[in-house]
């Protein structure tokens, strides 16, 4: 089975700020494209903190939810 969390997010390198998450600070996802096993997300306010790992397919599916508006605010 494959490990879908990673303790310390800080030991990958590439974190960038989804394009979705708001202005205010702290309410920030980041993600990390290019990374072999999938997409690992991970909440901003804790860089140190564990990282969720996607795999590829379930990630597009979602970001096409959310562009499409499956997801009111």
């Amino acid at each position: 089975m494959a490990e879908y969390i990673t303790p310390d997010a800080s030991e990958l390198g590439g974190w960038r700020k989804s394009s979705y998450s708001g202005n205010e600070a702290g309410s920030c996802i980041e993600v990390l494209d290019g990374h072999p096993s999938g997409v690992p997300v991970r909440d901003s306010k804790t860089p140190h903190g564990p990282a969720l790992l996607f795999p590829s397919d379930s990630w597009s599916s979602f970001v096409d939810a959310v562009k499409g508006g499956e997801f009111p605010a």
